[in-house]
């Protein structure tokens, strides 16, 4: 199991504690050798899959470290223990966590600081500010799925058709809007059939089949449009539903020789969310780090509030 921040700093500040200048990335391949983590859990990232889980981890108990004046940075991604560090490591032994780092005055300064106090850290508070804005992200965009999904399903099967046509077309597909229209919405049997380009030149087709089933579909479902591609010799299809595919419709897609991709009511709420069908911005946060090559080297020794190391 991947430790939190609090528990990785321990370890951190003893690999530290010959006094010699450590690098960053070393000191991380060390601590996971030290935590007997996996290879799955080095790799297993944050929800937003822009940097591993453990490696942000490890950079924010080295902020912290860092604030209460125990760690301090040599040079850019190094860092080595300062005497208050070493002190620590001859008086104290055992647990290390944000309320002994309370007992030095920079760190309740940097605690209290206004910029950084909503995401401050506490001893309960296992996350890294990254991983908890990211946790609140996940939860905000799993309620929005869940509302857009059941709108989908009360609203008309011409709503509906126009819907997955606005789709396909903000995910590149199907030329234009207007080629994209008259290529979908053929049947209008509570749903939609029709064939679309793959890209806008049209070198290649995709036939397209949605429906608003109650329940799950099963394999027989996925078969009858796996011959249908057949009946028009087509290679490929995208079978969509507002509900969910069964273990076994899943299997048979796997098993046959054309490319059939299923998508399900939730996997359709993400990629509305994703090409902005049906949902708005309520706002934007763009979240900021020093950028180390506009600065010299002289004054990258002294660590920036809020910004791990």
């Amino acid at each position: 199991m991947i430790p939190d921040y609090q528990a990785v700093m321990p370890p951190l500040l003893e690999f530290g504690g010959d006094g010699a200048p450590h690098v960053l990335v070393d000191t991380i391949n060390a601590l996971a050798d030290r935590f007997e983590l996996s290879p799955e859990e080095r790799e297993e990232l944050l929800p937003s899959g822009k940097q591993r889980r453990f490696e942000n981890r490890v950079r924010w108990a080295r902020t912290y470290l860092g604030k209460a004046g125990l760690l301090e940075a040599s040079a850019r991604g190094v860092f080595k223990v300062t005497s208050r560090g070493l002190d620590l490591l001859r008086t104290t032994s055992g647990p290390l966590n944000v309320g002994h780092l309370e007992q030095y005055p920079e760190f309740i300064e940097f605690k209290n600081t206004t910029r950084v106090k909503a995401g401050a850290p506490s001893a309960d508070r296992p996350e890294t500010p990254e991983e908890s804005l990211e946790t609140n992200y996940e939860s905000l965009r799993a309620a929005l799925s869940e509302d857009l999904l059941q709108r989908v399903k009360l609203a008309s099967p011409q709503f509906f058709e126009e819907l997955v046509v606005d789709l396909l077309v903000a995910m590149g597909y199907g030329g234009s809007r207007r080629d994209a229209g008259r290529a979908v919405g053929r049947s209008g049997d509570d749903g939609i059939d029709g064939i679309i380009n793959e890209d806008k030149l049209g070198l290649d087709v995709v036939y397209i089949q949605a429906k608003r089933w109650q329940g799950p579909v099963g394999r027989p479902v996925v078969q009858a449009f796996a011959g249908s591609l057949e009946g028009h010799r087509a290679r490929k299809g995208v079978l969509i539903t507002t509900s969910q595919f069964t273990p076994d419709a899943r299997e048979y897609v796997e098993r046959i020789e054309k490319k059939i991709v299923l998508v399900d009511g939730e996997r359709l709420a993400q990629l509305m969310i994703d090409h902005d069908i049906g949902v708005a911005d309520i706002a934007t946060y763009r979240i900021k780090r020093v950028d180390l090559d506009y600065f010299p080297e002289a004054v990258q020794k002294r660590p920036t509030v809020g910004e791990p190391a």
